[in-house]
C-alpha cells in the first residue's frame, strides 16, 4: 500500500474520497495528516484535530478483502483490526459497538467507512497525545507512523471476518452499559443483541452500523 504523509489537509476522509471518485488514486492507498481543519466525526460532527494524534485514511478493493466480509461489516472489521494491533502493542483499549475506540469508560477515536463502487474508504481517527476534556488519549507510546504501519500489516494479514468477529464479541458485553445513537437519538444497548454480521438486534429491531 502506497502511503502519503502531509502536514495538513481539511480531512483525509473527504481528501481520499474525493480522490477515489474522480480517479485521481486508485487503491491500495492511504493518507496522513498531521492535522485536519475540518475532520469528521461519528453522526457527521467535526472531530477535533490537533498535531500529535492519528488522522489516517486508506482505501482498498473489496476484493483484497476477506470473502465472508460483507458491506456492512466492514467499519467494524477495519476498527476491529485496528484494535487488535493495539493490543498486541500493550494498550488496553477496547472497541465498543459499532466501532469506537474506548479506553475504560472514555473515547479515544474511532472509525467511519464509506463504499464507492467496489472501494472502501476507511477512516481512522486516534487521540494519541491530546482530546477533549470528556475523552481520553491512547495509553501506550507511539506515533502516528508506527501505528499506520502496524496497522497495514494487519490488514494484509487478511484476517477472516469469523475470526474477528471472535474477538469482539467477547468485548460486546462492555458495550450494554452505553447508549448508541440510532435514528438521531440516544438507545441505551443493555439489552441488545450482537448479531453475526455485527449489527444488533434491539427493541425488535435490527440496527447496522451507521458508518
Amino acid at each position: 500500500m502506497v502511503v502519503s504523509f502531509v502536514e495538513s489537509c481539511v480531512s483525509t476522509q473527504d481528501e481520499l474520497i474525493g480522490a477515489v471518485r474522480n480517479g485521481a488514486i486508485n487503491p491500495p492507498f492511504a493518507l496522513v495528516a498531521k492535522v485536519q481543519t475540518n475532520g469528521v466525526g461519528s453522526r457527521g460532527n467535526e472531530w477535533e484535530s490537533k498535531e500529535g494524534n492519528l488522522y489516517f485514511s486508506f482505501c482498498v478493493d473489496e476484493n483484497s478483502l476477506p470473502s465472508d466480509l460483507k458491506p456492512a461489516s466492514a467499519s467494524i472489521y477495519f476498527a476491529a483490526l485496528m484494535s487488535e494491533y493495539l493490543k498486541s502493542c500493550g494498550s488496553k483499549l477496547w472497541l465498543k459497538w459499532p466501532n469506537d475506540f474506548y479506553l475504560g469508560d472514555k473515547k479515544i477515536g474511532g472509525v467511519i467507512t464509506t463504499k464507492i463502487k467496489n472501494v472502501y474508504i476507511c477512516g481512522i481517527g486516534i487521540n494519541l497525545k491530546n482530546s477533549p476534556s470528556f475523552a481520553n488519549v491512547l495509553d501506550i507510546e507511539t506515533s502516528p507512523q508506527n501505528i499506520v504501519n502496524g496497522f497495514i500489516q494487519y490488514l494484509n494479514l487478511g484476517f477472516s471476518w469469523k475470526q474477528i468477529f471472535s474477538k469482539y464479541l467477547i468485548e460486546f458485553d462492555k458495550s450494554k452499559v452505553f447508549d448508541a445513537h440510532i435514528g438521531g437519538e440516544p438507545v441505551s444497548l443493555k439489552n441488545a443483541i450482537l448479531l453475526e454480521d455485527g449489527s444488533i438486534m434491539i427493541n425488535n429491531k435490527k440496527v447496522y452500523s451507521l458508518r
